[in-house]
């Protein structure tokens, strides 16, 4: 997908000589990898405001520790013996999760979650390791 996006983005002669990155800020595009974990971080606001349909019981773990600095949805890291497990949804995740701000994670609807997210954003784009995980910058 990435490959695709990199040629057609290359096609626009006025773009062609920029990086990648740059020209997909001067479309208003984004990469596969942010839409994916933009695409996670919603998964994961519908699951702890119980708007999926599936029930998923102890998929994540809220941290109970009422003096949490960033949110009051702050979920616990688990430990897991095998590396494969770091590639699991609940797991790669929460560290992004938990360096969102108190307003967009706290926010009341999905839409309002989404525009938040892409506001904060323009401001504070997100790393995107293309290791095995996603993460925003501390």
């Amino acid at each position: 997908m990435e490959k695709i996006q990199r040629k057609a983005t290359k096609i626009i002669p006025e773009l062609r000589t920029l990086s990648y990155e740059r020209r997909l800020q001067r479309l208003e595009l984004v990469s596969p990898e942010q839409r994916t974990l933009r695409g996670q971080l919603i998964e994961t606001f519908k699951y702890l405001n119980g708007l999926n349909n599936v029930i998923l019981e102890g998929l994540f773990e809220i941290d109970g520790n009422v003096r949490t600095r960033n949110t009051s949805q702050k979920l616990l890291l688990r430990n897991f013996k095998t590396s494969q497990a770091m590639n699991f949804f609940p797991v790669k995740i929460v560290q992004t999760w938990n360096r969102l701000p108190e307003n967009i994670v706290s926010a009341g609807t999905e839409n309002a979650f989404k525009n938040r997210l892409d506001k904060f954003w323009i401001t504070n784009p997100p790393v995107l390791h293309r290791t095995n995980s996603m993460a925003l910058t501390p």
